[in-house]
């Protein structure tokens, strides 16, 4: 089954579901492997170190620095990994409510990682979509 392209259809079924959990973000010098045990829920090597998100409780545990914390909102609509717009629809409608949103496109759906304080702000203001 693939994802839905159309714009307008993705913004009319975003279906957004704020997760409980908070999540960070943490850069560390350790390879993947070595922090795999950890269970992030997300991975990115750059230069300056491999970029990990997992919630914040294991973080603490671990004594890992960051410096926020966030809420993740999941838009369960299948989005088309090609479909154009649908980012830049998302973060414009949080922009205008001052709300970062850190955005990241799995193969089914979209999260949105946006500040723990804002979520149920940003949750009200993705739910203009579907008024």
């Amino acid at each position: 089954m693939s994802g839905i392209l159309e714009l307008e259809s993705l913004l009319k079924s975003l279906s957004p579901e704020l997760q409980p959990q908070e999540y960070v973000f943490c850069s560390v010098p350790n390879t993947l492997s070595e922090m795999l045990a950890l269970k992030p829920i997300a991975t990115f090597l750059e230069k300056e170190g491999l970029t990990i998100i997992l919630p914040k409780n294991v973080a603490e545990d671990k004594d890992l620095f960051f410096s926020s914390t966030y809420k993740m909102i999941t838009l369960t609509v299948h989005s088309s990994l090609d479909a154009v717009g649908l980012t830049a629809s998302v973060a414009s409608k949080l922009s205008e409510r001052g709300i970062s949103a850190n955005v990241i496109a799995a193969y089914y759906h979209d999260h949105i990682f946006v500040p723990s304080q804002r979520a149920e702000e940003a949750m009200e203001a993705l739910a203009e979509f579907t008024n």
